[in-house]
C-alpha cells in the first residue's frame, strides 16, 4: 500500500502540478467536534434549564437585593444576542462557500469532459474513460461523510485519475496537431483540479471551537441570570423562561449543523447532485 502511494505520487509529481490532497489522512478531532450537533444541544438545553433553577435557587438564599444587577443582567443577554447573530452569519457564509464551490468543482469538470471531444476517438475515448473514474472519486468523497478511511481512499483515487489526466494531457500537447485542443484541454484541467484545494479548504474552515464554547457559557450564565434576577419578586415564568431556552438551544444547533455539512439537517446533498448528472456525460 506504501509503494502504491509513493507511485501515485511520483505520477502527480511528474505530470507537473502539486498533489491535491494528502495521501496521509486520518484526521484527529475533537470531542466537540465529534459529537453530534442534537446531542451537544439536548445537553445544553438541560444545562441551561438547571442553571435557572439554580439562580432561583440562590436567590431564595440571598440576603441583598437582585435589583442593581439590571445593568449587567442587560449586558449579558445583549452579549448573548451579539455572539449569537455573529455566529450564525458566520456558518452560514461559510455554508454559502461551500455550495458554491461544489457547483463550480461540477462546471470545472464538465468543461474538461467536453474539451475531450477535441481529440481523436482513441483519444477522447481514454480522456472519457479516466474522467468516469475521476467522477466516482469525488462522488466518493462526499458520500464517504464522517469515515475517514473512506474519504481517504477517495482522495487517493481522485489523484490518480486526475494525474493520468494531466499526462495524458500533457504527453499530447507535445504533438503540433494537438495545439487547439491543448491550449484548451490544459487550462480546464488545471481548473478541475485547483478547486479541489478551494473544496478542502473551505470544509475544514469552521466556527473556532471557543467561539462556541464561549456561546455556550453566555448562555448559561445568561440562564443563571433568569432565576437569580428576572423571578425575584415574582413566580418564574415558565413559559417566557422554556421559550428563551428553547430557542436559543435550536439556534445553536443550526449554527452547528451549518459548520458540519458532512452530516446533520442541513447538508450539501442537493449542490452535489451536479457532480453526480455528470456521469449522464460520461454515457
Amino acid at each position: 500500500m506504501a509503494g502504491r502511494k509513493k507511485q501515485i505520487a511520483c505520477i502527480i509529481f511528474e505530470a507537473g502540478y502539486s498533489p491535491v490532497f494528502y495521501l496521509n489522512p486520518v484526521m484527529k478531532h475533537s470531542f466537540l467536534y465529534d459529537t453530534d450537533a442534537w446531542i451537544i444541544c439536548s445537553i445544553l438545553f438541560v444545562l441551561m434549564i438547571g442553571m435557572v433553577y439554580l439562580g432561583l435557587y440562590l436567590r431564595h438564599k440571598a440576603i441583598t437585593s437582585a435589583e442593581g444587577l439590571g445593568p449587567v443582567e442587560a449586558s449579558l443577554f445583549g452579549l448573548l444576542a451579539l455572539l449569537l447573530a455573529f455566529t450564525f452569519g458566520e456558518a452560514d457564509s461559510r455554508f454559502d462557500v461551500r455550495r458554491r464551490i461544489i457547483t463550480t468543482e461540477a462546471n470545472n469538470i464538465g468543461t474538461a469532459i467536453l474539451r475531450a471531444d477535441m481529440y481523436t476517438d482513441s483519444e477522447r475515448a481514454a480522456f472519457r474513460k479516466d474522467f468516469a473514474g475521476y467522477v466516482d472519486a469525488r462522488v466518493n468523497y462526499y458520500e464517504a461523510k464522517r469515515e475517514e478511511a473512506k474519504i481517504a481512499a477517495a482522495k487517493e483515487e481522485a489523484n490518480k485519475y486526475a494525474g493520468l489526466l494531466w499526462k495524458r494531457a500533457a504527453s499530447l500537447s507535445k504533438d503540433p496537431a494537438n495545439l487547439a485542443a491543448s491550449n484548451q484541454m490544459m487550462p480546464a484541467l488545471n481548473a478541475m483540479i485547483d478547486i479541489t484545494t478551494e473544496r478542502e479548504a473551505a470544509l475544514k474552515a469552521t466556527v473556532p471551537e471557543s467561539v462556541l464554547v464561549l456561546l455556550f457559557v453566555i448562555s448559561l450564565c445568561c440562564s443563571f441570570f433568569i432565576g437569580y434576577c428576572v423571578a425575584h419578586d415574582k413566580k418564574l415564568n415558565r413559559l417566557a423562561v422554556g421559550g428563551f431556552i428553547f430557542l436559543t438551544s435550536i439556534v445553536i444547533y443550526v449554527i452547528i449543523d451549518l459548520d458540519r455539512p458532512r452530516r446533520g439537517i442541513i447538508n450539501l446533498d442537493s449542490n452535489q447532485q451536479y457532480i453526480k448528472d455528470l456521469r449522464t456525460m460520461l454515457k
